[in-house]
């Protein structure tokens, strides 16, 4: 099998990751991946394919043994819905769509326009300003904070314990990170174990609440349950949304889109579009379960496999012009928030969030200009803007 030599950490790599993946896929489209030690698939037709197949799921055939300093952080990925495969999967992910229904996240459209015309009041208009720190971070976390019922003067520390959790997950983890980690873990824990005692002798109208009680069939969420799910929400919410809101105002400006591509009639095209094009997460993993052939291509069983969800969003077979942003693109079905059993329960929440803040922006601000070269950081396998300094006019 091809060898793909690439470093993850690469600045080069890191502030245009699609060259690669282009020259990979056409080289071949599954090769071994020797910095992550796995397989890589970077066809949309196979990424595809496995993200549905359960011949493959998220669970270690023979889970490696967890080092005692990270223990804490273990102990709330071992409840992790993200982790698990049926039935626990199923048993957890039917107890928080019973919570976090559709119904819920359609009424915070409201809540949703109101805050981002708050953050929008305080931009600064006599000066350059970085739309991640007024705009893109407060929005996600302020929203998950509400839905929760968390006092929204918690969010900065809300944020810090995701940020250090999550990552643990980037391709430049050190033992520094894994330490703060650890740490994060252990006080997020700690923090909803205790805001949720109160939520059972105070019940209110938020998601902890409706988690404490949320039942099927005689089966309710544990406590430490129901302390992942909390985390887990505020984590994958967070993070994706911040990158998402901005590499797709970046993809905005740079491509000079028009005000009618964020109207009513077309913001939904183009919401899929800044998801395919620039998307916040590059690679989702899966483990084989047994020897197995796809598309010509052999799979063993206990194979990592690295699912190149941004490559495959730019398969040319697939896509028309993959590389090019076409706001009015017809949608297709993108990788951008996974598949099958493991589809992102957060989905509708982020596409909302995208659907309000993006117009909001532009509308009050048409003349939005970038005013230094936008960095990506290095935080592998996510993809994300460090700051984008804009200027009103």
């Amino acid at each position: 099998m091809t060898l793909w030599q690439q470093l993850p950490t690469d600045p080069a790599f890191v502030q245009d990751p699609y060259t690669a993946y282009a020259k990979a896929r056409a080289l071949a489209p599954v090769q071994d991946w020797p910095a992550y030690g796995m397989t890589a698939v970077f066809s949309y037709k196979l990424v595809m394919q496995i993200l549905k197949d359960r011949r493959f799921g998220r669970e270690a055939i023979e889970p490696a043994e967890i080092p005692p300093h990270l223990a804490p952080f273990y102990a709330i990925e071992a409840h992790s819905m993200l982790e698990l495969e049926p039935p626990r999967h199923t048993h957890l992910r039917s107890l928080v769509l019973r919570a976090f229904t559709s119904r819920r996240i359609k009424e915070l459209a409201p809540e949703i326009e109101e805050l981002c015309d708050d953050l929008l009041d305080k931009i600064p208009q006599d000066q350059p300003f970085d739309l991640i720190k007024h705009y893109a971070t407060p929005i996600p976390v302020i929203i998950i904070c509400r839905l929760l019922g968390v006092p929204e003067d918690l969010s900065d520390q809300l944020l810090t314990w995701s940020n250090d959790m999550v990552a643990m997950y980037q391709a430049r983890r050190d033992r520094t990170i894994e330490d703060r980690a650890a740490q994060a873990a252990t006080d997020f824990a700690n923090f909803v174990r205790e805001f949720a005692e109160e939520k059972r002798k105070h019940p209110a109208d938020d998601l902890i609440t409706q988690l404490l009680y949320a039942e099927e069939n005689g089966d309710k969420l544990s406590m430490d349950e129901l302390i992942t799910t909390c985390i887990l929400l505020l984590n994958a919410g967070h993070e994706a949304t911040v990158h998402t809101l901005g590499n797709g105002v970046k993809t905005l400006i740079e491509s000079q889109t028009p005000l009618s591509a964020l109207s009513d009639q077309a913001i939904d095209q183009t919401v899929e579009e800044i998801l395919r094009y620039d998307p916040p997460l590059h690679v989702f993993t899966r483990y084989c379960y047994e020897d197995l052939d796809l598309d010509d291509h052999s799979f063993k069983r206990g194979d990592e496999i690295a699912l190149m969800l941004a490559a495959a969003n730019r398969d040319g077979v697939q896509w028309p012009d993959p590389n090019g942003f076409e706001y009015s693109r017809k949608i297709q079905t993108n990788t951008s928030f996974g598949g099958g059993l493991h589809f992102c329960v957060g989905a509708p929440l982020a596409r909302l969030e995208l659907r309000v803040a993006l117009p909001k922006l532009f509308t009050r601000f048409p003349q939005l200009q970038i005013t230094a070269p936008p960095k990506y950081a290095d935080l592998y396998h996510f993809h994300g803007l460090e700051r984008l300094m804009l200027t009103t006019d």
